[in-house]
């Protein structure tokens, strides 16, 4: 089973940052588009940001537009999800996913492989 591997997710307070990375040792990352997304206790798993395996356009849901950043860097296989002015909202499971080919599709049912999640939690 192929599968990614988040890592970054931690405690911190309003207003601070964390950068989540996703990478792989199974595959490369090169011809797949990257989304992140999260799942808040009692809540649907939502589209966070997405970003292109064609001409690495990225895309994000508006609550986060302006303070998350999406990125690649296809030399170390890694994608990453630089998180600024975090809020208590923001606070859920991370999961990065794969897909072939993928021009960045917001919904989870167009990737293929996904990471175990890891935590946020913004709290005071």
């Amino acid at each position: 089973q192929l599968q990614l591997v988040e890592s970054g997710g931690g405690l911190v307070q309003p207003g601070g940052s964390l950068r989540l990375s996703c990478t792989t040792s199974q595959f490369t990352l090169d011809y797949y588009a990257i989304g992140w997304f999260r799942q808040a206790p009692g809540k649907e798993r939502e589209g966070v940001s997405s970003i292109s395996s064609i001409d690495h356009s990225a895309w994000y849901t508006d609550s986060v537009k302006g303070r998350f950043t999406i990125s690649r860097d296809n030399a170390k296989n890694t994608a990453y999800l630089q998180m600024n002015s975090l809020k208590p909202e923001d606070t859920a499971v991370y999961y990065c996913a794969a897909d072939l080919w993928g021009t960045g599709s917001p919904s989870p049912n167009e990737y293929d492989y996904w990471g175990q999640g890891t935590q946020v939690t913004v709290s005071s």
